[in-house]
């Protein structure tokens, strides 16, 4: 069906009820309206989600008022990528594809970082069309089915490439990839101008991976140990030895990849371990999302109810900030009172 008539047929539904005649009529009209759209393709795009033109810019503002107010604990990650992905925005004609490596323990903020920044590029974020997640569990579940998985992938990523240059692709549980699955997308990380045709210069690549946390929250505790702050914390301290790390890491989805061996991801971003504080900020973040008055009584009953390490010091989180729904849900009704007792 051609693109105006479905339009028509999306902003007049009461269309497909009309005659033969009146329809045809209709579709004379919709046609009539091709010249309209072409030149007015926000108009369209009001009803139909549209790939961004080519001189689309992220807000740089936005990005980072939106990672100050919900992600917690973490200087290094949000300045490296808010850096990284507004230099990539703001140059017209990159060489690459932006490639980030998240690393760092479960509920530290890798999965949320990665749903904020899909939701600038595409304000449906998880739910649009041109962002892309897969689950090593769910997706690529079998040893005996790589070469088939490698197929799948790239003809996958050539696709929605095609269909539009800005697509995201995220890879979550890269611990649980098999060895050598991602060096399938080689091709479309590398300094080409086009592959086959497509150019994937402006889409954008996300790893997700709790390999290389322990190395992180050695230098994390290092530092503690050394009476300095978390925030002198530098990613030139903690970058060399992640990528090495996850390179001899044999269950990190990158074990020995050509990936890093030629240098095609731009960044490994570290996500430190999370303090009683940052717990805390979790906490009422999350209250004020249910549309709850913040109750520090409640806070601190949901941060108590974490388990922290070293064993001795007690100083992080273990499992970041990943229960803390579940555990502010135990203390619900507490919280409920005290927004009517105030209201």
């Amino acid at each position: 069906m051609p693109r105006p008539v479905a339009l028509l047929l999306l902003v007049l539904p009461g269309l497909r009820a009309l005659e033969p005649l009146s329809v045809g009529l209709a579709i004379g009209i919709a046609s009539a309206l091709t010249g309209y759209l072409s030149s007015n393709p926000r108009f369209y795009c009001n009803y139909v989600e549209c790939c961004p033109s080519a001189g689309h810019r992220l807000n740089a503002t936005a990005l980072k008022e939106r990672l100050d107010a919900r992600l917690f604990g973490q200087h290094l990650a949000k300045d490296v990528v808010l850096k990284a992905v507004m230099g990539f925005s703001n140059n017209p004609c990159p060489k690459k594809p932006l490639t980030l490596s998240l690393h760092g323990w479960a509920g530290t903020g890798k999965n949320f970082l990665s749903q904020i920044l899909a939701e600038h590029v595409h304000p449906a974020g998880l739910r649009s069309k041109f962002v892309h997640l897969f689950l090593a569990t769910l997706h690529f579940p079998h040893q005996d089915r790589v070469k088939q998985y490698k197929e799948q992938l790239q003809s996958w990523i050539r696709g929605n490439v095609s269909a539009c240059p800005h697509s995201v692709f995220i890879f979550d549980e890269m611990d649980k990839m098999h060895p050598g699955l991602m060096d399938a997308i080689k091709p479309f990380l590398d300094y080409y101008e086009e592959v086959d045709g497509v150019s994937y210069r402006k889409a954008i690549f996300i790893f997700l991976s709790n390999a290389g946390g322990d190395l992180i929250n050695k230098a994390a505790l290092d530092f503690w140990t050394s009476g300095k702050s978390r925030e002198e914390i530098q990613l030139k301290d903690l970058e060399p030895m992640l990528s090495v790390g996850v390179f001899n890491n044999k269950n990190s989805g990158l074990w020995h990849s050509s990936l890093i061996d030629r240098n095609l991801i731009d960044y490994f971003v570290p996500f430190l371990p999370l303090e009683h504080k940052h717990v805390k900020m979790c906490v009422r973040a999350e209250m004020r999302a249910r549309g709850y008055a913040v109750n520090e009584q409640v806070v601190q009953a949901v941060a108590d109810e974490m388990t922290f390490f070293p064993k001795e010091q007690k100083i992080y989180s273990d499992k970041g900030c990943k229960t803390v729904q579940a555990k502010l849900d135990i203390h619900e009704d507490v919280a409920m009172n005290n927004m009517k007792a105030k209201g």
